[in-house]
Order: C-alpha cells, then sequence, then structure tokens
C-alpha cells in the first residue's frame, strides 16, 4: 500500500511577493491608468487574491509625496469592470478608519483623496460611511483630519448642491447617522461645529433645524434625576447661606473692632488735651 503524502503548504510566502512584486511593477511601469489597469486585469489572480491587488494599489497611493489621480482612475476602472473589486476596497476603507492614527499626515491625505475618488465616482457604495462616528469620544485628531480631507474632495468634485441631496438620501440615512448624529445634542453640536469649520457648514441646516426642536423632546427629566438636582441645589443653597452668615458675622466683627479703635484714639486724645490744659494752668 502506498501511503499518502501530505500537501506541502509553503508558509514563506515567495507566490505572494512576487504577486506584489508584479502589480508594483505594472504600475510603476505604465504610462496611463488605462494601460495599468489593462494589465492588472490580464494577471491570472487566484480566487481571494483581488484583495491584495486591493492593498497594493492604495499603498502605492499612498507613498507618493503628493496624491496623484493615476492611483484613484485605476481604482474607479478596476470596480466599474467588475464588482468583485468593490468590496474589497469597501473592506480596506473600513479597516484604514479604524487605524487611521497609525498613518502619517500625507499618507492620511492621500489615502483621503483616493477614497474620495471613488466615492464621487460611485465606484464604492457609500453605505461603507457606517464606520464613521463623528463625535468627541469616537474620534481623534486623525481620523478628524481624514473626514475632513475626504468631505472636502467630495464638495469640490460634486459641488454643495449635489453633495446635499446625497446626504439627504432617504435610502442613505442609515449610513450618514454617524456622520450627522441626531440621538445626543451634544453629537449634534459637535458635528455642526465641525463641518462649520471645515467650510461645509451647508450640510448641517437639517441638523441645526433637528436641534431647534430637539430641546422640546429632552426637556422631560426622569424623576430621579430632578430629586437629585434639587436635593443638589437645596445642598448647595444652604452651603451659600451658611457661608453667607459667616462672612456676615466676620465682617460684623471687624466692624465692631474698627470701632473699638476710633474710640481709644479719641480717649487718648482727649486725655493728653486735659494733661496740656494742667500744665497751662499751673504756669
Amino acid at each position: 500500500e502506498k501511503k499518502e503524502e501530505a500537501p506541502i503548504v509553503d508558509n514563506t510566502e515567495t507566490n505572494l511577493i512576487s504577486l506584489r512584486r508584479t502589480i508594483y511593477l505594472t504600475l510603476q511601469s505604465s504610462l496611463d491608468f488605462e494601460e495599468a489597469t489593462h494589465k492588472l486585469l490580464k494577471l491570472q489572480l487566484k480566487p481571494g487574491q483581488e484583495a491584495e491587488l486591493c492593498h497594493m494599489i492604495i499603498d502605492c497611493c499612498a507613498q507618493q509625496r503628493t496624491y496623484e489621480k493615476y492611483f484613484g482612475l485605476i481604482g474607479q476602472r478596476l470596480c466599474q469592470v467588475t464588482k468583485t473589486y468593490a468590496e474589497p476596497f469597501e473592506n480596506i476603507f473600513a479597516d484604514t478608519y479604524s487605524t487611521v492614527h497609525r498613518l502619517e499626515t500625507g499618507k492620511l491625505r492621500n489615502v483621503a483623496k483616493f477614497y474620495a475618488h471613488l466615492f464621487y465616482t460611485d465606484a464604492i457604495q457609500w453605505d461603507v460611511m457606517t464606520v464613521v462616528k463623528l463625535n468627541e469620544d469616537d474620534t481623534n485628531s486623525s481620523s478628524r483630519i481624514f473626514i475632513k480631507i475626504l468631505w472636502q474632495e467630495l464638495a469640490e468634485f460634486i459641488g454643495m448642491t449635489k453633495l446635499n441631496a446625497r446626504v439627504r438620501d432617504p435610502t442613505l440615512q442609515e449610513a450618514f447617522d454617524g456622520l450627522f448624529p441626531r440621538d445626543n445634542p451634544r453629537d449634534t453640536r459637535f458635528a455642526i461645529n465641525f463641518f462649520t469649520s471645515i467650510g461645509l457648514g451647508g450640510l448641517t441646516e437639517d441638523l441645526r433645524a433637528h436641534l431647534k426642536n430637539a430641546p422640546k423632546a429632552s426637556a422631560a427629566i426622569p424623576n430621579k434625576r430632578k430629586k437629585s438636582v434639587s436635593s443638589s441645589d437645596s445642598s448647595s443653597s444652604s452651603d451659600s447661606s451658611s457661608s453667607s452668615s459667616d462672612s456676615d458675622s466676620e465682617s460684623e466683627s471687624e466692624d465692631e473692632k474698627k470701632r473699638r479703635r476710633k474710640k481709644t484714639k479719641k480717649r487718648s486724645r482727649s486725655t493728653s488735651r486735659r494733661k496740656n490744659k494742667g500744665r497751662e494752668r499751673r504756669r
């Protein structure tokens, strides 16, 4: 009987490294994005290697000193030719945003502009925006810069009118719940201030209208909270009254001391005058 031989597994990732080298040389040696896309589509990729191709495109784009539209056009064409590349780009967007604090400023800017190109050309779905939660607690300086560059590029390419219409699209409200929060007035104000500070205050008109009507709904405070507030107010008022009484007593004691000092001064003066008069009479 022949023994079944175990399959040989290559853990050195030699094939993966050679694939990355081929993709990199193809991107750098092509004259324009059409030639690069044509060559990349001719690569005999195995199932699951599409994500590796998308990663290489984004990595090459991030390494540039300034953003080159060449990479955005390649990503757009790949997503439009076959939808198998759209999902990897969407997954990379979610992963990149969650680890955006690890990117340098130049790489962060290039990646944000690359995805702005994919969004405004509808190469990928806008539903991936659900990963963005614009509030003070869930963002840091890097993520805010990423959101700023991304939306400023979208406003430049699409225009404020079309972008505002896209934000108000009923089918995309779930995607924009995190970017334009309405559940908490504090987060709503933060989003309004953020978009206003980057020059996109026109996108927050609905948020401003919602914030005006929000206090009516949030005016009903739970009874427990009211009791705690009233108790704290009473304690603070008692403290303030006690402190005021203490201050009054201190002020009264100081006034009495001043009066006593004046009386002692007057007495000393009168006694000195009497002594002087007695001396004059003797003379």
